[in-house]
């Protein structure tokens, strides 16, 4: 499972309830003895920490931190940000990409199954708010590298503020947003965020980019 969400309270947001059931449901059709669950995250913001609370002491079960030691260690990425490393879930597999710039822990999450890339908030149709210009462009040229030997169906970030017009932006805090586009982007999306951190260099304030904004 990756991130739990910007709620805590399980009545407002059930989480656990409804990974219970998913995953019952899931064994009525795939018997096994067995089996464990890892609680990851893309990235430690509170936004998609907050539910974590909601799976302390549910048996088989692994939270992993959202702090950079925790992640690290939990999932062997040694060297970070320099190597990779997977995590088998069991016959499939997940690649984990470092992937800091937004957050200091951040990680892109890549399905082998599926060709999904999985970029948390580094990349999804919306406002991009880097912290860490350098590690930021250091992440989007890992991602390149990575994707330029793969196939990528879809790039699914965390968000979408963006509405259909190009450049124009959802203001915060929005909560009915009718003409936001489709998640998923694609990797030419990558080469796009990559010319515009060249771009912006040197500059502060907001840069829209068509289908996403530099922070």
């Amino acid at each position: 499972m990756i991130d739990t969400g910007a709620t805590s309270d399980p009545d407002r947001f059930p989480l656990r309830a409804t990974v219970d059931a998913l995953i019952e449901d899931w064994l009525l059709r795939n018997p096994r003895a067995q089996y464990g669950l890892t609680v990851a995250h893309t990235h430690g913001h509170g936004d998609h920490i907050a539910g974590d609370g909601q799976f302390s002491g549910r048996p088989g079960t692994v939270v992993v931190g959202p702090g950079l030691d925790d992640v690290t260690s939990h999932f062997g990425l040694d060297g970070w940000p320099h190597r990779t490393a997977e995590l088998d879930l069991g016959g499939r597999v997940l690649d984990l990409v470092p992937g800091p710039g937004h957050q200091s822990a951040a990680l892109v999450f890549y399905d082998r199954h599926t060709g999904l890339l999985l970029t948390g908030d580094s990349l999804y149709p919306g406002r991009l708010y880097v912290d860490d210009r350098a590690a930021y462009a250091a992440t989007v040229d890992r991602l390149l590298d990575f994707c330029a030997s793969r196939p990528v169906t879809h790039v699914l970030g965390c968000h979408i503020e963006m509405t259909t017009t190009a450049d124009v932006d959802y203001p915060a805090g929005t909560t009915y947003q009718p003409d936001e586009p489709p998640l998923q982007l694609s990797t030419t999306h990558l080469h796009t965020l990559r010319r515009a951190l060249v771009e912006t260099a040197g500059r502060t304030g907001s840069h829209p980019y068509g289908e996403f904004i530099v922070v």
